[in-house]
């Protein structure tokens, strides 16, 4: 009887033991389950947040469109996500993802579900952005902002907005060198910034008594999405010359669409006079020298885009109107190269993902004006500059993406 009790107490131990190991092994196993659902559902987000950054159609790529939704299963090595982007309002749209896995395909899910807001950034909201390194190394060069809805900047007294920033995380991946930059100086997380003797970032009032960086106006948070630009189209008017009046245009651009797939130099006194609405495209390089300029008359404007090396000199762009919007420029994948030379003052936006752009403008004793903003690969400022951001930029509808505004679990 002793032993048979005895027996009886070590089974009912050993069978109380094994029911905890075996508890405690599917507590385990559920925990893990539940912190990869998490992941799963993320991965989901991410897929939603490419689709939204990478395509101008959501009702594709197996996306499955519902109303203003759109959604799609994914399975991952027996685990599956379900992303749904709302899109009502495309500025700011938001995703839920919910992640499901198990520990054999085809049994229960263990199921987490995530909500994020995202919203449409954009690509103008600094003065000087760039994906890589930049270099202020020239003399008199500033920064600062104004706002064309309120008039031309020369009625206006210099904001504090003329940012600067790279995406860089590189050690000095941006030179301020002897610059006042009246404004936020940002780079990518990691990255440095390095400051001449005479160089200061912060806001006009801080830099009347100091130099260097005014406490809290340098941050390492930048990280925007760039991207590329395609052909607006493939085809269109060919652009001529003509006469109005008694003057010679080497080019007259109206309200129409032209197209090239030659390059186009200007030398001399060459003038583009834009009369219109137009947009250009060269399917090659494009030079201005001498004292050849692009005329934009008052209330009309120009797209010009270009697919290979460009160099903007000569007398520049001579535009008519306040807000920098009535001239843009786009690089396409080939423009690897942008320089900006001359004396005259630069109205508008330049936007060249893959250029290295380098600013030469300004003699010995004047100083050129750049009113508007640009995103290239690079900067290289070697000249006399003032670089005056419009504020009015930060509402422009060119997209620098999707960014995540908030995330919670539903």
């Amino acid at each position: 009887m002793a032993t048979m009790l005895t027996a009886g107490i070590l089974g009912i131990t050993l069978a109380g033991y094994l029911k905890l190991a075996s508890v405690q092994n599917d507590s385990i196993a559920r925990s893990q389950l539940w912190n990869v659902a998490i992941s799963v559902a993320e991965a989901g987000i991410e897929e939603a947040l490419t689709h939204l950054n990478y395509t101008n159609n959501l009702n594709s790529s197996g996306w499955t469109r519902d109303t203003s939704s759109y959604t799609k299963t994914r399975a991952l090595s027996g685990n599956q996500y379900v992303a749904t982007i709302f899109a009502v309002d495309p500025n700011h749209p938001y995703i839920i993802s919910t992640g499901m896995v198990s520990q054999l395909p085809g049994t229960n899910y263990i199921s987490r579900v995530v909500k994020v807001t995202v919203e449409r950034t954009g690509m103008f909201t600094k003065g000087i952005v760039a994906k890589g390194q930049i270099d202020l190394n020239g003399n008199n060069i500033s920064t600062d902002s104004f706002d064309s809805r309120k008039g031309p900047y020369t009625a206006q007294t210099p904001g504090d907005q003329g940012d600067v920033a790279t995406n860089s995380g590189l050690t000095n991946s941006f030179n301020v060198g002897n610059a006042n930059i009246h404004g936020q100086a940002s780079t990518g997380p990691g990255g440095s910034i390095s400051i001449g003797s005479q160089g200061a970032v912060g806001d006009h009032l801080w830099q009347q008594t100091h130099t260097g960086f005014q406490p809290g106006w340098t941050n390492d948070d930048m990280n925007v999405n760039f991207p590329d630009v395609d052909f607006p189209y493939l085809s269109g008017w060919t652009p001529r010359g003509g006469t109005i009046g008694p003057n010679a245009y080497a080019l007259i651009l109206g309200a129409d669409k032209y197209f090239t797939n030659g390059n186009v130099s200007l030398s001399g006194r060459d003038v583009v006079l834009v009369t219109n609405n137009a947009m250009l495209v060269v399917n090659g390089s494009f030079s201005m020298a001498g004292s050849s300029q692009i005329l934009i008359l008052t209330n009309a404007s120009l797209k010009l885009y270009v697919n290979g090396s460009a160099a903007i000199g000569g007398n520049g762009v001579i535009n008519n109107n306040v807000s920098p919007t009535s001239f843009f420029f786009y690089g396409l994948t080939n423009n690897t190269s942008l320089s900006l030379s001359g004396n005259a003052a630069f109205t508008g936006i330049i936007y060249a993902p893959e250029a290295a752009f380098s600013m030469n403008g300004g003699g010995k004793s004047s100083t050129a004006d750049f009113i508007g903003a640009s995103v290239t690969s690079t900067v290289n400022m070697n000249g006399h500059f003032n670089f005056h951001y419009d504020e009015s930029l930060g509402s422009v509808t060119q997209s620098g993406g999707y960014q995540i505004t908030s995330w919670s679990e539903l």
